[in-house]
């Protein structure tokens, strides 16, 4: 038995499932962990995942981690949409929950290794650096989601689907028998599960968030909106408006309580600033780097170049103009299949 522990996430569903199969195939020494990370989440997530662990032969618990979960994600999710912007929890959660708050907690438990069923990989360059890879199956990478782990985060963390495609994995849990074997993924945010990020902000927060003016880009006057929580860029449904052509949220004012409307050609633009930046492959760029990026998690890459203009900040500088950049999203940036690293997008 080998003497490393290794701790499995396991949320009862069919990836964190196969990932604890194949993370315990030649290393019994584990800890299956369910996180309970807010009110209402399903009872029967762990009880999935403890029938699993039962069945490959380790230890299961469930950790509560719904205060941590609130005072970070839960807030930060709300924070960043009362300030204007749409974020993005899993990018958070992964770093500030999954590898931060729950790996301390199973470290405190003698496991020295996390593993997780995201597809993505990882490997050690020449120089000792941890490197984060896309998956080989590109249509469920999850790279995307990971840019902010630190060097010490990679290091502690195993993704077993990394080298599987999705069918292989529905397959092995089907030949196991895990009850998850044809389980639907999950599409929307785990604590917003009808996707109604209003009424969880307003609930969360206690506040009502004021009507406002619609103003075109060209200082028209449109009529009256419902909340700037409820408005992303590039929204063209649910205004409520009448307008001789296609009208588009191109930005919003936070202290003007504005949403600003234009043409749909208004939303594209190539230079993109970031904040909070980690870089993964390097430890700083000393030149502008060519990479291939995106500024959303289901859009296809494009040729840009990455400018580090200071410790925290950087500028991507694409090719082709992009659609609908928005504050809060992620950019993340890739040199073939390695992340380069990311940013918030300013």
């Amino acid at each position: 038995m080998s003497s490393v522990k290794i701790a499995v996430a396991m949320s009862g569903g069919v990836d964190s499932s196969v990932a604890a199969l194949l993370a315990t195939k030649d290393n019994k020494n584990a800890l299956g962990v369910t996180m309970s990370v807010f009110e209402g989440a399903s009872e029967q997530d762990s009880i999935d995942a403890a029938a699993v662990a039962k069945r490959l032969g380790f230890e299961h618990i469930t950790l509560d981690l719904s205060a941590e979960f609130a005072d970070t994600v839960m807030r930060y999710f709300a924070d960043s949409y009362i300030a204007g912007e749409t974020p993005n929890p899993c990018v958070f959660c992964n770093k500030a929950i999954k590898f931060g708050v729950l790996f301390d907690r199973v470290n405190a438990l003698s496991c020295d290794i996390i593993a997780t069923g995201h597809y993505a990989r990882t490997k050690k360059d020449a120089s000792g650096r941890i490197l984060l890879e896309k998956a080989v199956f590109t249509e469920k990478d999850q790279s995307y989601v990971l840019w902010q782990l630190s060097q010490s985060q990679l290091a502690s963390a195993r993704f077993p689907l990394g080298e599987y495609t999705k069918p292989q994995v529905r397959e092995i849990a089907a030949e196991y028998g895990f009850a998850s074997s044809d389980r639907p993924d999950s599409q929307d945010i785990c604590f917003v599960p009808d996707g109604n990020y209003r009424r969880f902000i307003e609930e969360f927060t206690g506040r009502i968030f004021p009507e406002g003016d619609f103003v075109g880009t060209d200082g028209k006057l449109w009529g009256r909106h419902n909340g700037l929580i409820g408005y992303t860029i590039g929204q063209r449904k649910g205004l409520g408006i009448s307008a001789p052509a296609p009208l588009y949220v191109i930005r919003k004012d936070v202290e003007e309580n504005r949403v600003y409307l234009g043409a749909h050609e208004e939303l594209f633009s190539k230079r993109v600033e970031l904040r909070n930046i980690n870089l993964i492959a390097v430890e700083k760029l000393d030149a502008p780097l060519r990479v291939t990026a995106k500024t959303r998690y289901s859009q296809k890459e494009s040729a840009a170049t990455l400018i580090q203009t200071g410790e925290s900040t950087a500028v991507l500088e694409f090719d082709e103009p992009q659609r609908a950049v928005t504050c809060g999203q992620s950019a993340v940036f890739f040199s073939g299949d390695t992340v380069v690293g990311g940013g918030i997008i300013m």
